[in-house]
């Protein structure tokens, strides 16, 4: 099957942005650009926990709402959030109210204060995880990779929650570890252009 169809101005992009009209934006200036700040990369880490069991449009549709409840994913001040913020969080109807979820972002909040403390920061641990381009699968064809296991494997092992092999598979994909543009996405030109211009962060 073909991955791409052409988009607005006829030129090709992957095929799933064509099934909702807000993915286009997102999948022409957010998927699979490089991303160092460490509050976005807490959110989109949070947002495919979310997601889990749902379709990313449910999420995407509601993020500017999830931004606004989780005090923007800064998640120093979302280690604050007691058992009160949880039940506040359950009668918001503008975020997905499961409270396995919400506890886990609120959890995962310590966990990312102390991967800082220990790591310098969360951009610098998740790109020194960045694989090589040329151990990649051809784009979109699988949902999970021997590095997302091991990446699942070692958040876990830290104590987060909601972090599955798929679901960090995704995180890579949109932070820009991994290029998964189709192969004729003519996006994927620009997500390699940025990558190329991108200093990875030390610490």
């Amino acid at each position: 099957m073909n991955t791409t169809l052409p988009g607005p101005d006829g030129r090709p992009r992957c095929r799933w942005c064509a099934s909702a009209p807000e993915f286009l934006p997102y999948h022409d200036e957010e998927w699979g650009f490089p991303v160092a700040d460490d509050h976005r990369l807490f959110e989109k880490l949070c947002l495919e926990g979310f997601q889990s069991g749902l379709s990313w449009r449910t999420i995407l549709a509601k993020r500017e709402h999830f931004r606004r409840a989780f005090v923007g994913f800064d998640f120093e001040q979302l280690t604050h959030f007691g058992p009160a913020d949880v039940e506040r969080l359950l009668q918001d109807p503008g975020i997905v109210r499961h409270r396995g979820k919400i506890e886990a972002a609120i959890h995962n909040a310590a966990r990312a204060c102390e991967l800082v403390a220990s790591e310098g920061s969360l951009a610098a641990y998740f790109w020194r995880h960045e694989p090589d381009p040329a151990s990649l699968a051809e784009p979109q064809t699988q949902s999970q990779s021997p590095l997302s296991l091991a990446l699942s494997k070692d958040l876990k092992k830290r104590g987060w929650k909601f972090v599955g092999p798929t679901t960090v598979y995704a995180f890579l994909q949109a932070m820009g570890l991994i290029n998964d543009h189709a192969s004729d996405c003519v996006v994927r030109a620009e997500a390699a252009a940025a990558r190329a211009h991108f200093k990875v962060p030390q610490r």
